[in-house]
């Protein structure tokens, strides 16, 4: 990973920002993120994140913490967060921005226990593909104290595959269409694709039913996306 992402947002943090990533799937055209919407303020974010945020408890592991915007604002209320990106700039950012407890690692290396495990933007990306999802939720399971909650968001991108009459065009004998290989570049720059994975609400529920963790839909979004919170 050439860090792309960490690059783009210390470029941001440090008064450099002179361009956008570049964001694209093998479903879908170039798009641009733009890099003060990861510096957001609660005001600012969607509802789905802020009702995330209103549900957190206790101690707090923010997985996939990008600049530290949510990190910062449950801080700020006096809960004690952790969080852990595998960019190294983004966590260079994150303490910038005044996160006191980062660590560059990935979900699968944590092994301490928290209250909440907050999982946001399209969280279930870090899933990557379906053939992992057992594994992602059976080691969220054990970062859990006994009355703790993973809260998660995604979307379920069927309509992405919608044709102008109604149909829909996927191959059904390929693999799940929500696996998509995730394409980004920044400054003239590509990085080296990765998996993302989308999931529809009801195939997440019927994985956590088989890992024996409770999945229930909190908030639907306003364009087929979920928060869900999964509890022992």
């Amino acid at each position: 990973m050439k860090d792309l992402f960490g690059k783009a947002l210390l470029d941001y943090q440090n008064g450099n920002y002179t361009e956008d990533l570049i964001t694209s799937t093998h479903i879908s055209d170039e798009d641009s993120l733009p890099l003060p919407y990861l510096f957001r303020d609660y005001k600012n974010m969607p509802k789905l994140e802020q009702e995330a945020l209103k549900l957190s408890k206790g101690k707090v592991l923010d997985v996939g913490c990008g600049a530290g915007s949510h990190s910062l604002y449950l801080q700020n209320k006096g809960l004690k967060v952790k969080a852990i990106d595998v960019s190294q700039g983004a966590i260079a950012v994150s303490k910038l921005r005044g996160v006191t407890h980062t660590e560059n690692k990935g979900l699968l290396e944590e092994t301490e226990q928290f209250d909440t495990i907050l999982l946001l933007m399209n969280g279930t990306g870090i899933f990557q593909e379906t053939a992992k999802i057992s594994q992602y939720l059976q080691h969220l399971k054990s970062l859990l104290k006994a009355n703790g909650q993973i809260l998660i968001d995604s979307s379920d991108i069927k309509y992405m595959y919608e044709d102008e009459d109604g149909g829909f065009w996927m191959d059904m004998n390929a693999g799940y269409y929500g696996e998509l290989d995730y394409f980004l570049s920044y400054k003239n720059e590509k990085e080296v694709p990765m998996k993302w994975l989308y999931l529809d609400f009801d195939t997440l529920k019927l994985a956590c039913d088989t890992v024996d963790l409770k999945c229930e839909l909190v908030l639907e979004g306003e364009h087929y996306d979920y928060l869900a919170r999964l509890t022992l």
